[in-house]
């Protein structure tokens, strides 16, 4: 067994693995019961998994979780302040991008690290930056609104 050291959300957390296979999602959603990132393509492909490691954004279920040794880690529960919600949260519901609300967690934190690094964005980087999503509901279009609007709302 691997004992890991983890602060997520801002609170710290020990962990023992029963291997060294075990993903960084599985920890979250079944040790810590964070079950805001989901697990879709279990490969890296789709971002719903997505959480900032250390301020950047990772999928977390192709990430083995004693990597993540040390690290700091922010989920979709830990994006808002209490029942007061991120401006990139309110930007995906004003903008309609929240339907089936399975990739929104990882969209949202994607968004956070995007604007986080680069907080005037063109266009293309917008797209750069979610091309690693998949969203099988919106078209994206309202996605892109939201990512926008966000930016709009941080700046002033």
């Amino acid at each position: 067994m691997t004992t890991i050291n983890l602060t997520v959300n801002g609170v710290h957390h020990e962990v023992e693995l029963e291997t060294d296979r075990v993903k960084l999602v599985d920890v979250l959603r079944d040790r810590l019961e964070l079950t805001g990132s989901k697990v879709g393509c279990g490969v890296g492909k789709c971002g719903s998994c997505t959480v900032l490691l250390n301020g950047e954004a990772v999928t977390s279920c192709n990430l083995l979780a004693r990597k993540a040794d040390g690290a700091d880690i922010v989920t979709i529960e830990g994006v808002a302040n209490g029942f007061d919600l991120h401006p990139v949260q309110q930007a995906f519901i004003d903008t309609g991008a929240v339907q089936c609300g399975f990739c929104t967690p990882g969209l949202v934190v994607r968004t956070l690290a995007l604007l986080d690094s680069n907080p005037s964005p063109s266009d293309e980087e917008i797209f750069g930056a979610l091309e690693k999503h998949l969203c099988r509901c919106t078209g994206y279009e309202a996605i892109i609104e939201a990512v926008k609007l966000a930016q709009q709302r941080l700046s002033a």
